[in-house]
């Protein structure tokens, strides 16, 4: 957690430089008037100490952050008023966490077996088809639902909506085989970090396109640690 907001310390004093050298982007990088972007600050510092911690794959405590920065996140949401995520968060990936504990749990007794739980999935193409048809799904939902709600669609529009398909289904592919401690995991969270940068440069948020370029960062690092481990498991 100490290391999570160190992370964040410096990335706020740096925008608030920025902010202070460039007036233009005074309120832009920084939205204190928004309830969504300070109910969004905790959940960030939250989610990547969760990931920092779980970047261990003996250390299941960091599901407990992750659980609260779940509910966060859905009350975030909620907030901008997408309650589509609002429910995913709370119906799915809570669930997910708490099933993930008890899973990693069970794998740190000393009567647990030594599977070799990092093995890739997309060792298996069966595995990985199912990974690519349900991310191909999410994105046909996501963009099907914009079609019908909406009669004329820009080409902008539809790029925000593609990217917010792989945000929903990379994530809830990550979250499902986080369960499994498969490296796979990692995959999902950095396709979901760089879908995120991708839309919010096309929304033109640019505190959430820092935020997702420290996601990205986090998340590879967690992903090369556990290749580590898994390399070493062989």
């Amino acid at each position: 957690m100490l290391v999570s907001l160190g992370i964040f310390s410096v990335l706020f004093l740096i925008l608030y430089i920025v902010e202070w050298y460039v007036p233009s982007l005074y309120g832009v990088l920084l939205r204190w008037h928004d309830p969504a972007f300070v109910v969004g600050i905790p959940a960030s510092v939250i989610g990547v100490a969760y990931v920092l911690t779980i970047r261990n794959p003996q250390n299941y405590t960091g599901f407990y952050g992750g659980i609260v920065m779940a509910l966060l996140l859905s009350w975030q949401f909620a907030l901008l008023q997408q309650w589509g995520l609002t429910v995913l968060y709370v119906v799915v990936f809570v669930p997910f966490m708490i099933y993930s504990i008890i899973c990693w749990r069970k794998q740190t007794l000393p009567s647990s077996e030594n599977e070799d739980i990092f093995c890739p999935v997309w060792l298996s193409i069966r595995n990985q088809a199912f990974n690519l048809l349900f991310l191909l799904g999410m994105v046909a939902l996501d963009s099907g639902l914009l079609t019908h709600f909406e009669s004329t669609i820009h080409s902008e529009q539809l790029l925000q909506k593609l990217m917010s398909g792989v945000m929903i289904g990379s994530s809830v592919l990550a979250n499902f085989w986080l369960i499994y401690k498969k490296l796979d995991a990692w995959v999902w969270w950095v396709v979901y970090s760089i879908a995120g940068m991708i839309l919010y440069a096309l929304i033109g948020n640019a505190f959430s396109f820092v935020l997702f370029t420290v996601f990205l960062v986090v998340n590879g690092g967690a992903g090369l640690a556990w290749i580590k481990a898994y390399r070493n498991s062989k």
